[in-house]
């Protein structure tokens, strides 16, 4: 096949034809809408991957890879990241509309979202 016939997922649905997502995307697009959370999360509160990592009995390197989407936490781990991040995390994992959101506890800090918190959609 000539790669000028090639065509992106994107403008295979937006021709209306199909586009069929492997399961490695999809896990890839849960990873960086996680990864987004955490870093709007994080930055809301101004605090730098050091010491989110600290928080989370975690190293700098492995927030980095969190959030750039390199990696998919465990359970356990995404309980520490809520923890340390002061907010609790919703998942939704609908085919569509994924979305991971962390929502703070209190409500009285700088930056608080009066919704209820930043929203990451896969």
């Amino acid at each position: 096949m000539n790669h000028s016939q090639w065509k992106t997922r994107r403008t295979r649905k937006l021709l209306g034809e199909s586009a069929e997502e492997s399961p490695a995307y999809v896990e890839a697009g849960y990873a960086f809408a996680l990864g987004q959370a955490v870093y709007d999360r994080r930055t809301e509160l101004g605090l730098s991957q050091t010491e989110l990592a600290r928080r989370a009995g975690m190293t700098q390197p492995q927030i980095s890879n969190i959030e750039g989407g390199d990696s998919v936490p465990t359970l356990p781990l995404l309980t520490r990241l809520a923890k340390a991040l002061d907010a609790s995390l919703t998942i939704d994992l609908d085919d569509d509309a994924s979305a991971f959101v962390f929502t703070a506890h209190g409500g009285d800090e700088p930056g608080d979202v009066q919704s209820g918190g930043h929203s990451s959609v896969a």
